[in-house]
């Protein structure tokens, strides 16, 4: 498994640069590239963004930058994928495969929406469109797109299991705001001092690695019990 940073504000970098970029937001274009993870997981590490390009990942830490100027800061999306998921894992109704990993993933703090594959963008879509076509590569089965980020009824289809978390920004902030002194019974406002980080997305990414981890390992090992 892998993941990467996207960036938003302001910022965003998104792995694989798919329609997830907001107006006014730094964007990588590269869609659907998922075809070399070795190659991915390389640029992602060559950055303390996490992000797949190295000179989209400086506009990232100038977003970054400046909401910590300001006593703010931003939120983003952390695009995980697992690549080599046998086909078939997975339960058809109530232990469907997407539905274990976005309860794993909406567990973690900050994380406030999960999609997989064409997410959200699906609305739009016809079922022409959204549909993979499967195709013979060699001696093997693959899919010609992967709008369902490799997950089918439930179950794993063979393809990469790609799916995107949108994490809030950090809610402790230097900037005043407004709130209520609970005990006098009024308004008030509050600014919270010490080190906090300006932004959440590439500190999460390890842990949805070993969130998609996890639930795989699970249901790999459920599914050998009917071998």
């Amino acid at each position: 498994e892998l993941g990467g940073v996207s960036i938003y504000d302001g910022g965003n970098g998104n792995i694989n640069g798919n329609e997830n970029s907001t107006e006014g937001a730094v964007s990588v274009d590269d869609t659907n590239s998922t075809s070399d993870i070795t190659a991915i997981k390389e640029a992602i590490e060559s950055n303390p963004l996490r992000c797949m390009d190295n000179a989209t990942a400086e506009r990232m830490h100038k977003a970054v930058m400046d909401a910590r100027a300001e006593g703010d800061s931003i939120g983003g999306i952390v695009e995980v994928i697992a690549a080599g998921v046998p086909a078939g894992l997975g339960e058809p109704v109530f232990d469907k495969l997407d539905a274990e990993i976005a309860k794993a993933m909406m567990s973690i703090g900050a994380v406030k929406g999960i999609e997989f594959g064409a997410g959200f963008r699906c609305a739009k879509m016809q079922g022409s469109e959204m549909n993979d076509a499967f195709v013979m590569h060699g001696d093997n089965i693959d899919v010609v797109t992967n709008n369902a980020g490799g997950i089918l009824g439930g179950l794993s289809s063979g393809a990469p299991i790609v799916c995107r978390l949108a994490v809030k920004p950090t809610p402790s902030i230097s900037k005043t705001q407004k709130t209520v002194d609970l005990v006098a019974g009024q308004d008030t406002e509050i600014s919270i001092g010490g080190r906090h980080d300006p932004t959440i997305p590439p500190r999460l990414v390890p842990v949805a690695e070993a969130m998609m981890a996890l639930v795989l390992a699970d249901h790999l090992l459920r599914s050998k019990r009917y071998v």
